[in-house]
């Protein structure tokens, strides 16, 4: 008799859960379980694109059965796994079903990450989730009708300030965005507020805004983002987050009814179940071969991981390393089967970075390559457009672009469950 396959629990259905997902589909040798605590699959890169109201959810995410619908090894469960027992190779979900393993891939991403301030997330909007996103989106859009409605200036000026933590690629693209939702596409919707009056302030702690690029693209996206009408503070620390305002180290107070939260990660906190060090995101540094110290049956991809690879380049928590640390990990299991003599080393192929700033500007940094500027720009539409799963997002997120390029004009601006306190004569809650 053949030998039984063996059992591989995947933890996630990201990037790199649905890449070791798809690279041993159909093969026999394995039994896959994947298991992930929403249905679908999320294209994160363009998750701001939805809190900006420029794309809608369906068109970055894509159901995770329909992906893998012939993958007859493969099946998907909707659960949250909670608790990981090494020794007795199980895990157990919040369903309470337990699931055993001979492997495990834990690709469970990270969550938002505030620096050990566990209570400034019930005061601002992380963007981690579809339904963050939707949050985000609902929040200001909800925050500029009810500063429509209001005749009393001074809270409307609080309701149209959006405040935006963090100077990475997603705070900047953010605010590039919603600069331009307000300039141009809202400019003649509403009759009592002005929309192109929305203060849009970024906060970074550092000196920098895109402080991992070089020197001169960080200045052209500030630039870029200054021209928009967005307020840029760099060397500005938060020292606190509370309803409705910040408090700086210097000892000023900004209020606003929007605050974002986009200055830190961290891991999935199933990584600190498994007995091993992790850094102060909560991530953990794995095994060349992307295993568990003392857990060689165990292994990481994504968020999760903080690592350097085989030629000592950092591994950066983007979208193309996930993808290529669930090959590595099918790789190396497919390896295991075939009685390999030795597990290869993950080596990460840099593909570069890219963040955009509004329409019509972008910048590229991918090895030698500095691209700014319209041509980046088209770069940065190709890329996500590729990287996208399933010929019908890309279709429609492509129709969408083209269609808000046109017109300035995007269509994702309905506000479901809005807030309660946009309802007359109710205070404002968080």
């Amino acid at each position: 008799m053949p030998p039984l396959p063996r059992k591989l629990l995947i933890i996630g259905g990201g990037f790199a859960g649905l890449e070791c997902a798809r690279r041993l589909a159909n093969d026999d040798r394995f039994e896959i379980t994947l298991v992930d605590r929403t249905n679908h699959h999320l294209f994160q890169p363009l998750l701001y694109q939805v809190a900006t109201a420029s794309l809608a959810g369906p068109d970055i995410a894509r159901s995770i059965r329909q992906i893998l619908a012939k993958a007859r090894n493969v099946t998907v469960l909707m659960d949250e796994i909670t608790a990981i027992d090494p020794a007795g190779k199980t895990a157990t979900g919040s369903s309470g079903t337990t699931y055993s393993f001979d492997d495990l891939l834990l690709a469970a991403g990270a969550r938002t990450g505030y620096f050990g301030n566990d209570d400034w997330a019930n005061h601002s909007l992380g963007l981690k989730s579809l339904a963050d996103a939707q949050n985000i989106r609902r929040t200001v859009l909800s925050n500029l009708e009810r500063a429509e409605l209001t005749t009393d200036e001074t809270e409307r000026k609080r309701l149209m300030t959006v405040v935006i933590v963090g100077g990475g690629p997603t705070g900047v693209e953010l605010a590039g965005a919603f600069a331009d939702l307000v300039h141009r596409s809202l400019k003649s919707n509403f009759r009592r507020i002005d929309t192109s009056k929305l203060r849009i302030i970024l906060i970074e702690g550092s000196e920098l805004v895109l402080d991992a690029y070089n020197p001169e693209q960080s200045a052209y996206a500030r630039q870029r983002l200054e021209k928009l009408g967005v307020e840029v503070r760099t060397s500005t620390r938060v020292t606190n987050v509370r309803h409705g305002a910040l408090d700086f180290k210097d000892g000023s107070v900004l209020e606003a009814a929007a605050i974002i939260w986009a200055a830190g990660i961290a891991a999935n906190p199933l990584a600190a179940t498994l007995g091993v060090p992790t850094d102060r995101a909560g991530r953990i540094t794995p095994n060349p071969d992307l295993s568990v110290p003392g857990h060689p049956n165990i292994f990481l991809a994504g968020d999760i991981v903080n690592m350097k690879d085989c030629d000592g380049q950092m591994v950066p928590g983007v979208a193309p390393a996930a993808v290529q640390m669930g090959a590595h990990v099918a790789k190396v299991l497919q390896g295991d089967h075939e009685n390999a003599v030795a597990r290869p080393s993950f080596d990460y192929f840099d593909k570069g970075m890219m963040a955009i700033i509004g329409k019509n500007y972008a910048v590229v940094k991918a090895g030698k390559l500095r691209l700014q500027g319209f041509i980046a720009w088209l770069a940065w539409l190709f890329i996500h457009i590729t990287f996208l799963v399933g010929f019908k997002n890309k279709l429609s997120v492509l129709l969408g672009w083209a269609y808000s390029y046109i017109v300035n004009n995007p269509e994702a601006r309905i506000i479901v469950n809005p807030p309660t306190a946009c309802a007359p004569g109710k205070p404002p809650s968080n």
